[in-house]
């Protein structure tokens, strides 16, 4: 359950300021690190700023979605849940610098698809990498030799809740204890575009997943033109709890307003960050770094075959 989760306990912040100063202080960590190497400055302008790292994230974040929406068989939406939170609690309290994105990225879906039990194996795994057989075993080494810091960084917290479940659950309550909606299956299509984007955004780090669920019904609803208001009051009984449904209404205004303002960051901003992200990995600044196994690959065209999210990040 939920309420009892780790999810809860240790990953779930209070606001998006607290995200922040977690970032910073990865950024700061790094710096202090790379410094005592004698190479660089702890200041050196060659090293991102945590807001380059955090454009760097979103633009890996948006590649793990390419990679999962075109991957054979067809990835449930749950793993890919997971893949993006393991990914989002991954640079909360590590650098770009240190750890490279690209197979990260990857490590994240890989350990997804175990922990979620969705059984492919890993010759299947690399296979949906636009790769030689030779760069699919070279990805396939890196992987797993990144997995188990990957759960170590994750604290061994690898349990994820999605907010695909109570969405359903919200659904079929609609059906069965709310007669003014006629067909509630009207509210999924839209409920679901809010689902993908709001998973972009740093929602899942800051909600639980049954607000997260009643926030896209709700939403759906508003831009349907249906009145739920009486479904919150007389289904989920809180005409007399005001204070929650307050916080409700707030949570998902918050949500609303994260959706609004994410944007991934321009392309020619992402080719300038990347360059100077591979001079800073080609620096060598951490002793404890194997350089080959950091580079990895030149070009990560090589994680989806025919991407569905565009550069610029436009869902379909």
């Amino acid at each position: 359950m939920y309420h009892s989760s780790t999810q809860r306990k240790r990953w779930t912040f209070c606001n998006g300021q607290q995200l922040e100063r977690c970032r910073e202080e990865a950024n700061r960590n790094f710096r202090s690190k790379a410094a005592a190497t004698g190479k660089v400055e702890q200041n050196d302008v060659r090293l991102l700023k945590p807001h380059e790292e955090l454009a760097i994230c979103k633009h890996y974040e948006k590649r793990l979605l390419d990679f999962c929406s075109v991957f054979k068989p067809a990835m449930p939406r749950s793993v890919v849940g997971t893949a993006s939170m393991y990914f989002k609690r991954f640079y909360l309290n590590n650098s770009v610098m240190e750890y490279h994105p690209r197979i990260i990225m990857l490590t994240c879906v890989f350990l997804a698809c175990k922990v979620d039990e969705f059984n492919v194996s890993s010759a299947q795994f690399v296979g949906n990498l636009r790769e030689s057989p030779a760069g699919q075993e070279k990805a396939l080494e890196q992987i797993l030799e990144y997995e188990l810091l990957l759960i170590q960084q994750l604290n061994f917290h690898l349990i994820v809740h999605n907010p695909y479940r109570p969405f359903e659950g919200f659904l079929i309550d609609l059906k069965t204890r709310y007669p003014v909606l006629e067909n509630p299956e009207v509210l999924r299509k839209t409920a679901d575009d809010f689902l993908s984007r709001v998973a972009l955004t740093d929602a899942y780090l800051l909600f639980s997943p049954s607000q997260i669920a009643l926030a896209a019904i709700l939403s759906s609803g508003s831009r349907a033109g249906i009145n739920m208001e009486s479904y919150l009051s007389e289904s989920l009984k809180l005409k007399e709890d005001r204070t929650t449904l307050a916080k409700l209404l707030d949570g998902m205004k918050c949500m609303s307003n994260l959706i609004r303002k994410y944007e991934l960051p321009k392309s020619e901003e992402v080719v300038a960050l990347k360059q100077k992200l591979e001079k800073c990995h080609s620096l060598d600044l951490l002793l404890n770094t194997n350089s080959k196994k950091r580079k990895g690959y030149e070009d990560d065209e090589y994680v989806a075959k025919k991407p569905k999210v565009d550069e610029q990040g436009k869902l379909p």
